[in-house]
């Protein structure tokens, strides 16, 4: 991060600490399309908005811990990852109690890594998404949707890079056997 972005990150926050006239408004102008668009992709449109909510409130009580090491959209991003993953966990859980464990792998005859899909309606990649356990749809999403490399994402959710590599490839499968489901009523439909 440039010195320019540096001072200007920090000088925000600072504004933002101090509940300086429209500094918190600016701060949720700038960050909250991004961040709703995360909180969208890992916990879906219903719950996207109360999380964005939340999120910014955490924001606004943990500002005092931003230290301008890294961007201040950077520390929101992270932030946001980690209430959305927090979400899904303890949704996760409540529906683990009621419906027993989610199978390990794929069914055996899923389509293999790299099959062609074709056209996915939205929808069903959506709702394919929604499936995926958190660890799989928080690293599918921070990798093939924000461009995040491994290595980022095993700092972001505190996981190791394999580990990262593992959860991505498991999502995949998934997708994949979720969206070929999908894929071929839609087919025969045409």
């Amino acid at each position: 991060m440039n010195e320019a972005v540096r001072h200007v990150d920090f000088a925000l926050a600072e504004r933002c600490r101090t509940n300086a006239p429209g500094a918190f408004e600016e701060l949720y102008r700038a960050q909250a399309p991004r961040l709703f668009a995360l909180a969208c992709r890992l916990v879906g449109r219903t719950n996207a908005e109360d999380l964005l909510q939340e999120i910014f409130l955490t924001a606004h009580r943990k500002m005092a811990l931003y230290q301008g090491d890294s961007a201040l959209g950077t520390w929101l991003f992270r932030l946001g990852t980690n209430l959305c993953l927090d979400y899904l966990r303890s949704r996760n859980a409540r529906f683990a109690q009621i419906s027993g464990p989610f199978a390990e792998e794929p069914a055996a005859g899923a389509p293999a890594a790299g099959a062609v899909l074709g056209v996915v309606d939205r929808i069903d990649l959506e709702r394919a998404l929604e499936t995926l356990p958190a660890g799989c749809r928080a690293v599918f999403v921070l990798h093939d949707v924000e461009g995040f490399e491994h290595r980022e994402i095993g700092e972001l959710l505190h996981i190791s890079d394999g580990t990262s590599k593992s959860q991505l490839h498991k999502a995949r499968m998934r997708l994949r056997a979720a969206l070929s489901g999908a894929a071929a009523p839609a087919a025969r439909t045409r």
